[in-house]
């Protein structure tokens, strides 16, 4: 499947955007062509999300929700339900089965989902390690950085 967009020159001119250029590409081809199911996605927080889709006729028990490496799969498939006796006239009502992808950023982890009236909610929220997030760097003299107080010459052991 083809694209509008060609990414190939920006592949070409940059290093180290691989992961980036691939979860683009994905993107593309993952959407869905009829939307089914319906979803949001709401921003709760500045390090918080939330995605809703609208799951009508579903149970919880129906739907499977796998998080991998960046990525977010929502997959369900309807048990039959057939009643004995019943005949229906119009059936409005998906019951096919669906799977939804979402690509998550570095670091955004799934922290709850939730099921109420039809609608799935999945809670989202970036979680930056200590280690990548920003320091401060304190500007010394022109002696050597030494960070560990033991070795520094006011601290000598008695």
């Amino acid at each position: 499947m083809r694209t509008a967009f060609d990414l190939t020159p920006y592949r070409r001119s940059t290093v180290g955007f691989d992961r980036l250029f691939d979860a683009l590409e994905n993107s593309f081809r993952a959407e869905t062509p009829d939307g089914y199911p319906p979803f949001d996605i709401v921003r709760t927080g500045d390090d918080s999300y939330r995605i809703t889709l609208a799951v009508a006729g579903f149970s919880p028990d129906e739907i499977e929700i796998t998080a991998q490496q960046n990525q977010l799969v929502i997959a369900g498939q309807q048990t039959d339900r057939e009643e004995e006796g019943v005949e229906f006239v119009h059936r409005g009502i998906a019951t096919r089965a669906f799977e939804r992808r979402f690509q998550l950023a570095d670091f955004v982890q799934v922290r709850g989902a939730d099921y109420e009236n039809g609608m799935l909610s999945i809670t989202l929220e970036r979680v930056v390690p200590e280690a990548m997030k920003p320091r401060k760097i304190a500007i010394g003299g022109s002696g050597p950085v030494n960070d560990d107080p033991a070795q520094l010459p006011d601290n000598k052991a008695a």
